[in-house]
C-alpha cells in the first residue's frame, strides 16, 4: 500500500455512515466529520486540485450544498471564479433549472444565466456521486449556459450505484478521493 493509499484510508475512516438515513436502506455519507478534521479537510482538497492541470479551469461549479465548502476551497485555489447551482428558488437574479432524481427522491437544481461565458472551462465539485442524477442535471445547466465541462471531481464515489459510469458515458472524466462499496 502505498502513502497515498495509506492516507485515503485515513480519509475514508473521517467520514461518517449513517444506516437508514435519511430512509431505510440508504447509508449516508456525511462528509462534516471529515471537513471538521484540518488535516483531513486539507488533504481532500489538496487532492481535488492536484487532479486537474490550473490552466485548464477558467472556473468551478459546485453543488448546493456541501459542495459549495469544497468548490470554494478548490476555486481559491486555482485562482478561478465560482458558480454555485443551488437548490431550486435560492438565486436572485434570472436562472433555468432542471429537476432531477436521486436514489432517495428528487429535487431541482438552478443556475443564473449569467454564470458562464460561452466556452469557459468549467470544473463540476460535490461532495459526492451515488446515482449521477445531480450531476446530470448540473452538466446539463453548465453546458446549457455554455461551459465547456473540463471534469466532474467528488470526495466520495459510491460506484455501486452508478452515477460513475453515467457521468463518463455522457463523456466527462470522473475524478473522486475516496470509493464506498
Amino acid at each position: 500500500m502505498s502513502q497515498n493509499d495509506d492516507y485515503n484510508q485515513k480519509l475514508k475512516s473521517l467520514v461518517r455512515s449513517l444506516p437508514d438515513v435519511p430512509e431505510p436502506g440508504v447509508v449516508f455519507r456525511d462528509i462534516t466529520t471529515l471537513l471538521k478534521d484540518a488535516e483531513g479537510f486539507g488533504k481532500t482538497v489538496d487532492e481535488m486540485v492536484n487532479f486537474y492541470p490550473k490552466e485548464e479551469i477558467d472556473k468551478v461549479a459546485a453543488i448546493d450544498a456541501r459542495g459549495f465548502i469544497l468548490g470554494g476551497a478548490i476555486a481559491h485555489r486555482l485562482s478561478t471564479g465560482f458558480i454555485p447551482l443551488r437548490k431550486q428558488g435560492k438565486l436572485p437574479w434570472h436562472t433555468i433549472g432542471r429537476d432531477y432524481s436521486l436514489e432517495y427522491g428528487g429535487d431541482r437544481l438552478e443556475i443564473h444565466t449569467d454564470s458562464v461565458a460561452k466556452g469557459e472551462r468549467v470544473l463540476l465539485v460535490d461532495d459526492l456521486l451515488a446515482t449521477g442524477g445531480t450531476a446530470t442535471a448540473a452538466i446539463q445547466l453548465l453546458e446549457e449556459t455554455g461551459a465547456k465541462i473540463t471534469g466532474c471531481c467528488f470526495v466520495i464515489n459510491l460506484p455501486n450505484l452508478g452515477g460513475s459510469e453515467l457521468i463518463r458515458r455522457l463523456g466527462h472524466k470522473v475524478k473522486t478521493v475516496i470509493e464506498f462499496e
